[in-house]
């Protein structure tokens, strides 16, 4: 709960940043996102850094704020192609997790309505036989 509300303000912010449309904005994106790398190469892991969940939402949302034509000239951690898969596996598990909840489906009938249903048919022994339509009174 805490990350999804984290990745909506990070996600607002980007939105206001990409409100103005001007050169600023998206050199300000491009300054924050450097920094983030540069933490995120800071810290004291061995080999290839890790990028954890609030890492690679930063990244992404602020790639999203700087043009194209500028995001081929950048020095960034990982390909823009990365990204992209990052954002299909976030909406895949997204989707998933709608899934799991076990809401899919006709839903359960109240008991009071099962318990109406069984004492009408024990009251009428004729519903459900072929030849019992001729007792109706609409059928003549």
């Amino acid at each position: 709960m805490c990350l999804r509300f984290v990745f909506l303000l990070i996600t607002q912010a980007a939105a206001w940043l990409r409100l103005p449309r001007r050169e600023e904005a998206w050199k300000t994106a491009e300054i924050l996102m450097l920094r983030h790398q540069l933490a995120a190469l800071q810290r004291r892991q061995p080999g290839q850094p890790k990028l954890n969940w609030a890492d690679r939402a930063m990244l992404a949302t602020l790639l999203g704020v700087i043009p194209k034509a500028r995001r081929q000239g950048l020095r960034l951690l990982v390909t823009p192609d990365t990204i992209v898969r990052w954002h299909r596996d976030i909406i895949r598990r997204c989707w998933g997790a709608r899934s799991i909840r076990g809401r899919t489906g006709r839903p359960a009938t109240r008991r009071s309505i099962r318990a109406l249903v069984r004492r009408l048919a024990r009251e009428n022994p004729g519903w459900g036989t072929a030849g019992s339509t001729a007792s109706w009174p609409d059928s003549a």
